[in-house]
This record gives structure tokens, C-alpha cells and sequence, in this order.
């Protein structure tokens, strides 16, 4: 296989913008780039350094990021490309979960879903308040969990959470 470096060879940028705009689930695109980049007998026969390696999972990474900030942006609630507290909570789980394989820092990731997730409580009660019907799509233990897993106390969930949850069970 041929070495090259990241920055001498387009396939690998074309694979790292894959990565970054993929679909729901990142990881099934960067598996697909590592394949393509170095074993497929159509691809570019790469051998990646470590350093290349990285990119592509922080490429995964940041685009795990964008899916759930936009699934914890209040604004977004009444439009197609919402999927929710639910969606959000297991891609929180899958981001983790390849953060904690790849041994990769969660710190500061972990501190903004924590803040949009609040934030989204919060606009999300002030509206049910006003009249409007909930879009939180997760039971009350889900949500609980969900914060849980953000570093974030039962008691630090706005006050209506529980009204929030459309399932209860």
C-alpha cells in the first residue's frame, strides 16, 4: 500500500467531508472511509498514520456533535429534520460509547449537549406553559437517564419536566 500523507492525497479529503456531513449514524461512514482509503481494490490503497486516522474520527465526531445540537435546538421542534429527545439520547449513548473505544475526549462535548439539553427543557416547558402540546418524545425514565448520562441531577431538570414526557410509562 502507498503512504501518502492527508494533505497528498484528494480521496482522503473527499472521505474526510464524507465523514463530516454524513447521515445519522457517523460511524458507518468512517468504517466505509477506512475501508475505501485502505483496502478496497478501488480505492487509493492508503496507509494511514495515526494522526489521519484521528481526523477521520474527529470528522465522525463533529458530525455526531451537529445531529444532536440539532435535535436539542428548540427551534427545530415543528420541522423534518427534528427526531427529538429520544434520538438525541441514543446518539448521546453512540458518540460516548466511540468516544470511550477511540479514547477520545468527551469533557467539552458532554458540557454543551448538557447546555442545549437544558436549554431545550426549559424553552419546551415555557411553551406547554403557554398552551402549546409537548414534543418530547421519551418517557419520564428515559429523560431521566438522559440526563443522567449529561452529569445532570434529578433536581437540576427544570421543576414541569415530568409533564413534558408524552410517554410515561
Amino acid at each position: 500500500m502507498k503512504s501518502l500523507g492527508a494533505t497528498e492525497h484528494p480521496d482522503y479529503h473527499d472521505e474526510l467531508l464524507i465523514v463530516r456531513n454524513s447521515g445519522e449514524i457517523p460511524e458507518v461512514a468512517l468504517h466505509g472511509a477506512f475501508y475505501y482509503l485502505t483496502s478496497d481494490p478501488e480505492g487509493p490503497g492508503l496507509t494511514l498514520t495515526e494522526e489521519e486516522q484521528g481526523q477521520l474520527k474527529e470528522m465522525a465526531v463533529k458530525r455526531y456533535r451537529e445531529i444532536l445540537l440539532r435535535d436539542l435546538t428548540h427551534a427545530n421542534r415543528r420541522s423534518r429534520i427534528f427526531r427529538g429527545l429520544a434520538r438525541s439520547f441514543v446518539n448521546w449513548q453512540r458518540v460516548r460509547l466511540f468516544c470511550e473505544k477511540e479514547k477520545m475526549e468527551t469533557t467539552e462535548l458532554q458540557q454543551e449537549v448538557r447546555e442545549a439539553f437544558l436549554s431545550f427543557l426549559r424553552e419546551e416547558a415555557a411553551v406547554v406553559a403557554a398552551g402549546d402540546q409537548s414534543t418530547v418524545n421519551c418517557t419520564a425514565d428515559e429523560l431521566v437517564a438522559f440526563a443522567r448520562g449529561l452529569g445532570i441531577a434529578r433536581e437540576g431538570l427544570p421543576v414541569t419536566w415530568f409533564d413534558l414526557c408524552g410517554r410515561k410509562e
